[in-house]
């Protein structure tokens, strides 16, 4: 099958405060496809991701250079905030609105940016948001209970759903199944799966788990102390990797 470029990525630096973080990265990621990011940690993968929603402005002292291209436009030349309504974001830790409803969470962005211009049209688009998070029906009867009444892994899932109702092309998620159990963790995998496959959607996750990235993704960036030493297709990578970072990666050996 061939795929259009989603993100186009050339030669990148990040420096943050003197610190060579990210050292000339060049990556294409397909869309409607899912690419993991792993490495051990301190590699810069979350560094990258950040750039990719320009959240890496925010940290005092960083320096980035390059050209980062999402479906055809330069990010570093586009104001942050129009960036940032391009693509939803998951982070590691849950981080849902504590003061607002379940619903409210869901539908608070959507309101902002005007992407459902009456009621009917908001409940619809939560239901879907939750649905395509697989929590509609563990919350389809308390909308209106805060957050904090879920659990961890409802919470992420929650957070998900948060991001999706903004309609993104492209999901970014940095080790979303970090602090959460099992049961979560697959649930949530099975729902960036069904979302790339029904809404094409673009999917960037950031993961310290070999065998996670084998499970779910269909392209591999591997990342060693801020340089990409291997790309390709996942089933390549899990079968044969070309770099013996990736192979010792992959074995658990870092």
């Amino acid at each position: 099958m061939s795929y259009g470029i989603a993100v186009e990525v050339k030669n990148l630096n990040v420096s943050i405060a003197g610190k060579h973080i990210l050292k000339d990265v060049n990556v294409k990621i397909p869309e409607s496809t899912i690419t993991a990011i792993m490495g051990p940690s301190g590699s810069g993968k979350t560094t990258l991701l950040r750039v990719l929603n320009r959240l890496i402005d925010l940290i005092e002292g960083v320096e980035v250079k390059g050209s980062v291209k999402i479906f055809g436009r330069n990010i570093l030349e586009t104001d942050p905030y129009e960036v940032r309504r391009m693509s939803g974001m998951v982070f590691q830790i849950p981080n849902p609105f504590p003061h607002l409803s379940i619903y409210d969470n869901v539908a608070l962005g959507a309101k902002i940016n005007g992407i459902a211009k009456s009621k009917r049209e908001l409940d619809e688009l939560v239901k879907w948001a939750l649905e395509k998070a697989m929590l509609w029906d563990e919350v389809k009867d308390r909308l209106r209970d805060p957050p904090w009444k879920l659990s961890g892994g409802q919470q992420q899932r929650l957070c998900l759903a948060r991001a999706l109702a903004l309609k993104p092309r492209l999901l970014l998620l940095d080790e979303p199944t970090a602090n959460i159990d099992p049961v979560n963790t697959l649930k949530i995998e099975e729902a960036l799966r069904n979302l790339r496959k029904e809404e094409d959607m673009t999917i960037i996750l950031v993961t310290h788990m070999p065998h996670q990235a084998i499970r779910i993704s269909d392209y591999i960036i591997m990342l060693y102390e801020g340089v990409v030493v291997e790309v390709g297709p996942t089933d390549e990578i899990a079968i044969n990797p070309k770099h013996e970072l990736t192979s010792r990666f992959l074995r658990g050996e870092m």
